[in-house]
């Protein structure tokens, strides 16, 4: 059965996300425990389906998840945004930049820059294109990163951890430097390996257990 909605409530726990700045003190892994339950919530409403499915890695599965009918309605992205913000302002150092792999990255990443900009935290924001542009200045980054940036790369869904792979060599090959990869949802499990491989550690609000399932299922 489907959590009961209630958009206001939700609303507001993503505002409360948002201008917590808790600085990675309290939740789990320094994340408001009130704010990721109403993220599950979210997403098991609106984005995660139960059924025969087939993965991009070709692999037969039980349910679904489209994070973006979470990630692009006011209530879940404000949510994820305020928790993503939560996790940059306990990062020892800094970070200057946050971005990814377009199109999965693109909703978290430049809502956590906006929210960034409202605390006065200067945040700067790229997407990463799937393939090189042919006009113009050329190249694979959209927005502002540059090199010897300390930069967060984000995606929605991590399922294997490729999308977060590429977008962390494209931010290296530019000179910056990528110290963590971060995910609203760890669905397959195999991320963090991944990317441990290069060196980058791997994060995720969510993983497939807390909705409920196995990366497996």
């Amino acid at each position: 059965m489907s959590p009961e909605y209630d958009g206001e409530s939700t609303t507001k726990a993503g505002h409360a996300a948002a201008e917590a700045g808790t600085g990675g003190t309290g939740g789990t892994g320094g994340y408001t425990v009130a704010a990721l339950d109403q993220l599950k919530e979210d997403l098991l409403l609106r984005s995660v389906r139960r059924g025969s499915f087939v993965l991009k890695s070709s692999r037969a599965s039980s349910w679904f998840i489209d994070a973006k009918q979470s990630l692009c309605r006011p209530p879940g992205l404000l949510i994820a945004a305020g928790l993503v913000l939560d996790r940059l302002a306990g990062i020892e150092g800094g970070v200057d930049s946050i971005g990814g792999l377009t199109m999965g990255a693109d909703p978290v990443a430049f809502t956590t820059a906006a929210l960034a900009a409202g605390r006065g935290f200067g945040l700067k924001v790229f997407s990463v294109r799937k393939e090189e542009k042919d006009h113009g200045p050329g190249g694979r980054i959209a927005g502002v990163l540059e090199a010897d940036d300390r930069v967060v790369v984000v995606e929605d869904v991590a399922t294997r951890g490729t999308s977060l792979l590429e977008a962390v060599r494209v931010v290296r090959a530019i000179g910056a430097l990528p110290i963590l990869a971060l995910a609203v949802v760890d669905r397959g499990g195999t991320a963090a390996g991944l990317l441990a491989a290069v060196g980058v550690p791997f994060e995720a609000l969510l993983t497939a257990a807390d909705l409920g399932f196995s990366p497996n299922d």
